[in-house]
Parts: C-alpha cells; sequence; structure tokens
C-alpha cells in the first residue's frame, strides 16, 4: 500500500545575510572615522578625554625668556647722521681777542701763578690790559677814559703776525699780587674789564 509523502517544511535559518552584516559593520566604521576626523580639524575635545586633566605645563625651555637676556640688535639706526658742522653756524670774529693779539714775548697769567713765581716778578712785567684796537684813535680815547677816573695808562704798540698793528691800553707795570688786585678792583668797580698780561724781558746772567 503506498504512503503519501508529504514535503518537509524548510527549516528557516536564524543566521542573517553575510552581505548586510559586512555592509552594516562598514557604514559604523566609515561614520566613526568621519566623525573623528572633523573633531581633529576643529580641534574639538575628544569626548573621551579626561576632564580632570589640568592644562599642560610649559617645559624649561619653553618658559618666557627675560628680556634682558634677549640679543641686542647690532643694526645702527637708519636716520642715524654723522655729526657734523652746521654750515649756517658763522664762527665768532676773534679780532679783538686779546688771547690771539698777544706777541710771543707776553702771556695771560693768573693770580695763583703769580704766586708761585714770585721770584721772576723783577725779570717780568706785569700789566692790566683793559683794551686793544687796530685804530689808535680809540685807543687813545680809552686812555683818557682811565685819566678821568684815575688810572694812569699807557699805549703800547705793537705788530702782530697776520693781525697787523694793534694798540693796546695797558694800566701798569705792577709789581706784587696785592697790589694787582688793588688795581683790577678798581676798575672794576670804575666799570672796566681788565685781563692780567705778563710781558717777559730778557735779563744778562751775571
Amino acid at each position: 500500500m503506498s504512503k503519501d509523502y508529504k514535503p518537509a517544511p524548510q527549516r528557516i535559518s536564524n543566521k542573517g545575510s553575510p552581505f548586510f552584516s559586512g555592509l552594516l559593520v562598514g557604514l559604523l566604521l566609515g561614520v566613526g572615522a568621519s566623525l573623528a576626523v572633523t573633531m581633529y580639524l576643529k580641534g574639538a575635545d575628544s569626548p573621551f578625554a579626561n576632564k580632570k586633566m589640568g592644562a599642560p605645563k610649559l617645559t624649561a625651555q619653553e618658559h618666557d625668556v627675560p628680556a634682558e637676556k634677549l640679543p641686542k640688535s647690532t643694526t645702527p639706526a637708519e636716520n642715524a647722521l654723522p655729526q657734523t658742522e652746521n654750515p649756517d653756524v658763522t664762527k665768532p670774529d676773534n679780532k679783538f681777542d686779546f688771547y690771539t693779539i698777544l706777541p710771543e714775548t707776553e702771556s695771560t697769567v693768573t693770580e695763583q701763578e703769580i704766586k708761585n713765581t714770585e721770584k721772576s716778578v723783577k725779570k717780568d712785567s706785569y700789566f692790566l690790559q683793559v683794551g686793544a684796537f687796530p685804530d689808535e684813535a680809540d685807543a687813545d680815547n680809552m686812555k683818557a677814559k682811565l685819566a678821568l677816573q684815575g688810572f694812569e695808562a699807557v699805549v703800547q704798540t705793537a705788530t702782530i703776525p697776520e693781525k697787523g698793528v694793534w694798540h693796546r691800553v695797558r694800566v701798569g707795570p705792577l709789581s706784587d699780587v696785592d697790589q694787582i688786585n688793588k688795581v683790577r678792583g678798581d676798575l672794576t668797580t670804575s666799570g672796566f674789564n681788565a685781563d692780567l698780561i705778563k710781558v717777559h724781558t730778557e735779563t744778562k746772567a751775571q
């Protein structure tokens, strides 16, 4: 007697398709990688970073360098100009300067020099020069003004190299420091400015 054979029911497999599983894993990895790259480029903190971590400390080489240890620039300033004389400034005319119209046998001295060389007073003559003029008439006028104030003055004429003839109005000769100080003080009181002049004289050896 023949039996009826029913077709056996197909078993449903619990396993998914390997293609879809691989596709899902690939998508997750791609999304994670994209997120990581985006966060790195934007400099955002990683959500997995330890929030208790403090700010990074500077190393010994990263500390500020003191200003005095920085190298100084040796390049000169661009606007630095060499020091030159101003062409617009003219030198003062010194043709009436007593110190430039004295012959080689005369020189200005100080009172201290007289004290240090009192032994040489007998050999040298001292005068108080009140003025020096290229015009003799001006020298005579100065001499007359001094006479009105009670001072006996002389006019000494000398030829100065490259200066010509000059007429010097002088009070003297004077012999010692006390006399010089007294006469100079009287001249100053009367409104005259005087320079002490020593005239060198030659003496014969004994």
